[in-house]
């Protein structure tokens, strides 16, 4: 196997380009070098802010995946070329569906020596479960197929690897076509290009008529994933959207007399086409070594049963052995009557003696990989020093049968932008196919990888031919659907994230309401007693809220203190500080709900959050006290305008009902808890009864940090008493920043979840907010008002603490169907934890 020089894609060896690449080479040649440097930082900006990177969870963990990015130049096929492998491509899924059939069905390849049981046997994605040799499998088992080619130096494209159980890259190829036609319009201005629609319409349609019974029914289709923490979760939300099915995790599914169900709010949901996003292996902890946390149990019976569809078909990973490729040759007249189209790699398995003899002592030629498990890395024997040459030879010697070889191919090189202009990079490609139920169509283009730069990829461009009609699915007879404004269907782990989601931002609004109202009393160059009284109340509301330590509190409340306390302040804003944390909480919730926030909505949480921890996060610390509290003033309002536009959006964005309702749910009990945990603490004023004077701080900070200032002087102007405050904090339904407007919209929520006007969890909140018209009553009809509001406290204790038993039984009756994964938050009365599920 002598080195050979690659094949260029763009230049045909005799000093020319080739045809396809021409239209854009005069778009290239008009942009300029440096605007095409400009452009690649675009790109990567692009997938950074509202691409695949985006979509990575916790992008800022030190671990996460490195960020996807994309060439400003495509890689450009010609149509009859791109016709030529689709055609391969189609035949050789073909055969692999065949293989699977037998090898999960009568093993006849098994029995006439075809397949040696080695390969089959010792898979570790061979699932026995999976096998009906009487019956045989219903197919298709293959459903999506992918294959990674690389163009060998005498022009021909070889299949390098097969794709069968979980083909990943789809989104990758959306995303890639979507960067350029933002950043690069002038590339694809210069010629019509084939589309990738059409492939989504027909894997749509494809996935319905695979339901029992055909898509006549309106079949639930739905998407399982393992999770955000999954690196391709980013493709599993723009698939489930592109498809439009529902995007689920094991604990959201449930088998109930062999039929695969949804849980939902109000109730369960069939599941009849399951389009899986993981391994194999991990689909039912009863039959298949997994674990609960990602399986679900009794799915393979459901499946055998045929009252649901797995596509791929879980045991579908077999055909990926790398050492199957070697007997595909022999197999396709065998199983198809005919000879493969495509070629592969050369490949031998070394289980057989007359591979090893052509193989003989050297592997320095070859690539060696594992023969039965295509997940494990293949070695470059050339690549390794004589001890490690010796070593692998030694163990590919002592089990010749568990490895295979094949040759090493010099993929072409394709044009990338580089620190000198175009330089030439070696690329493999992806190419895409899904089963309409009759024959195999390709995703017209794929996704083509930039060998040895990490993540760099091209856009695969397929040019149209004037007049080429439009490739779609055949029609669906589809009977007329009942209408339905329910808000039932959404799923118990959608509904819970979005319960959180909406206390989390919460939290985040009244963290920066009592820093701000803290920071602006520091900022003043000698507070009065007033405003030290102030700063006291502040100071344990902060502590219940965990942005300050306890001791921390009492020294600046005492004015001594203050300097420590303005710098404790500051540091809650800022890295390692309470607040970042909980900017890290909302960002956790927003990755979890990707796949329910519009567009819009996405993209202010993403840069607001993003924009949020870069202003948390600035350089030096402040030099001076009043600098930092400035800082602190600044954040503060940013979290403040960031917490509006979320509210705005999802008010005029959101569906009334399904992810809104929780959402807002989440908000009014996260509310309504801190509004009586901070008023009792502003009223627990000593000396107030026989001074009345000085229940007034503590009266005007309870208006602050509602927000009520200007509705309370537009009332009563300058006269400040405890009935009036009362009664627009605690008892004023039109308030929005007040306690019964919260448990009044909590009720009323809770009447439409459950359907009832009679809901236990609605009269539970109807409760409180007649406890909360019963205190402002004593209060105004009380001979000393002051009197009457200090004896107060130790009920508003009471009361968050039956608002955080509220939580629990919302928790309970909505959410226990998950494990708790949630920041509970500080301690109420009794010793039970805030918004513990």
């Amino acid at each position: 196997m002598d080195a050979v020089s690659p094949l260029d894609e763009m230049v045909d060896g005799a000093g020319g380009f080739r045809p396809q690449w021409r239209s854009l080479l005069g778009a290239l040649a008009d942009l300029g070098r440096e605007a095409l440097a400009e452009r690649a930082v675009l790109l990567d900006r692009f997938f950074a802010d509202e691409g695949v990177t985006s979509l990575l969870a916790n992008p800022a963990a030190p671990d996460r995946p490195a960020a996807w990015r994309c060439d400003p130049i495509p890689l450009i096929l010609p149509p009859a070329e791109f016709d030529t492998l689709e055609a391969g491509l189609a035949q050789r899924a073909t055969l692999l569906e065949a293989v699977l059939q037998d090898v999960y069905g009568p093993q006849h390849l098994l029995a006439e020596g075809l397949l040696p049981p080695a390969l089959v046997h010792a898979n570790p994605a061979f699932l026995r479960p999976c096998r009906d040799p009487v019956a045989g499998r219903a197919g298709p088992l293959l459903h999506l197929y992918a294959a990674d080619l690389a163009r060998a130096p005498d022009g021909a494209w070889r299949v390098v690897a097969d794709r069968t159980a979980v083909p990943t890259g789809i989104a990758h190829v959306l995303e890639n076509r979507r960067a350029l036609s933002r950043h690069m319009p002038e590339f694809l201005r210069a010629r019509d290009l084939r589309q990738h629609g059409p492939f989504f319409d027909i894997w749509q349609d494809a996935l319905q008529r695979l339901a029992p019974g055909g898509a006549g029914g309106n079949p639930g289709v739905a998407l399982l994933t393992t999770g955000h923490t999954n690196p391709l979760w980013f493709e599993h939300v723009i698939l489930s959207r592109e498809l439009s099915c529902a995007l689920v995790e094991g604990g959201d599914l449930t088998v109930r007399d062999g039929v695969l169900y949804l849980k939902t709010l109000r109730g369960l949901q069939r599941v009849e086409v399951l389009l899986r996003r993981q391994d194999g292996r991990m689909m039912d902890p009863l039959e298949l070594e997994s674990s609960m946390a990602h399986g679900v149990s009794g799915l393979l019976d459901a499946a055998r049963s045929g009252a649901v569809k797995i596509v791929n078909d879980p045991g579908s990973g077999f055909a990926e052995a790398p050492g199957l490729a070697a007997f595909l040759p022999a197999l396709a007249p065998r199983l198809l009557g005919e000879a493969l189209l495509l070629r592969g790699a050369r490949t031998l398995w070394l289980g057989d003696p007359a591979a090893r003899a052509l193989v003989g002592g050297d592997l320095g030629p070859w690539l060696v990989r594992r023969a039965v498990d295509g997940t494990v890395p293949s070695v470059r024997p050339a690549t390794l020093d004589a001890a490690a040459r010796a070593a692998l030879l030694h163990r590919v010697l002592a089990a010749p049968q568990d490895y295979a070889v094949s040759e090493v191919l010099a993929p072409s090189v394709a044009p990338c932008v580089g620190p000198a202009g175009l330089e030439p990079r070696p690329v493999m490609l992806r190419v895409f196919l899904v089963f309409d139920g009759s024959r195999w169509r390709a995703l017209q283009g794929g996704l083509a990888r930039v060998m040895g730069s990490g993540t760099l990829s091209k856009d695969v461009w397929v040019p149209a031919e004037e007049g080429a009609a439009i490739q779609g699915p055949g029609g669906l007879v589809v009977p007329a659907l009942a209408i339905r404004r329910t808000s039932g269907d959404l799923p118990s782990r959608v509904a819970d994230n979005f319960f959180w989601l909406g206390r989390y931002l919460e939290r985040l609004e009244s963290a920066a309401r009592l820093l701000r109202a803290s920071g602006s009393r520091l900022a003043r160059p000698t507070p009065t007693p007033r405003e030290l009284a102030e700063l006291k109340s502040l100071s344990a509301c902060l502590v219940r809220a965990e942005l300050l330590d306890p001791e921390v509190a009492e020294g600046g409340a005492t004015g001594l203190g203050s300097r420590p306390l303005a710098r404790a302040l500051v540091q809650a804003m800022r890295e390692g500080g309470p607040v970042l944390g909980l900017v890290g909480k909302v960002s956790r919730m927003t990755d979890l709900l990707r796949d329910r926030l519009t567009g819009e909505m996405q993209l202010a949480l993403h840069h607001g959050l993003r924009d949020l921890a870069a202003l948390l996060r600035p350089g030096p610390a402040a030099r001076e006290e009043a600098q930092g509290l400035e800082q602190l003033a600044e954040a503060s309002h940013a979290v403040l305008s960031f917490a509006a536009t979320v509210a705005g959006l999802a008010a005029e964005n959101m569906v009334r009902g399904g992810g809104r309702l929780f959402l807002d749910l989440g908000r009014r009990v996260e509310r309504a808890q801190a509004i009586v945990a901070e008023l009792a603490r502003v009223l627990d004023q000593p000396g107030a009864a026989s001074q009345p004077a000085r229940l007034e701080p503590g009266l005007r900070l309870a208006l602050e940090l509602r927000d009520s200032v200007i509705t309370y002087r537009s009332r009563y102007l300058t006269v400040l008493q405890a009935a009036p405050v009362l009664d627009l904090v605690l008892a004023d339904e039109g308030n929005p920043r007040g306690l019964a407007f919260q448990l009044a919209t909590a009720r009323d929520m809770l009447v439409d979840l459950d359907g009832d006007a009679g809901s236990p969890l609605a009269a539970a909140a109807d409760q409180l907010l007649e406890e909360a018209r019963g205190m402002v009553r004593e209060v105004a009809t009380a001979t000393v008002q002051a009197e009457a509001a200090m004896r107060l406290p130790p009920r508003l204790r009471a009361m968050e603490g039956a608002m955080a038993a509220l939580s629990n039984r919302i928790a309970r009756r909505y959410f226990t169907l998950l494990p708790a994964a949630h920041s509970l938050g500080p301690a109420a009365p009794g010793g039970r934890l805030r918004g513990a599920a």
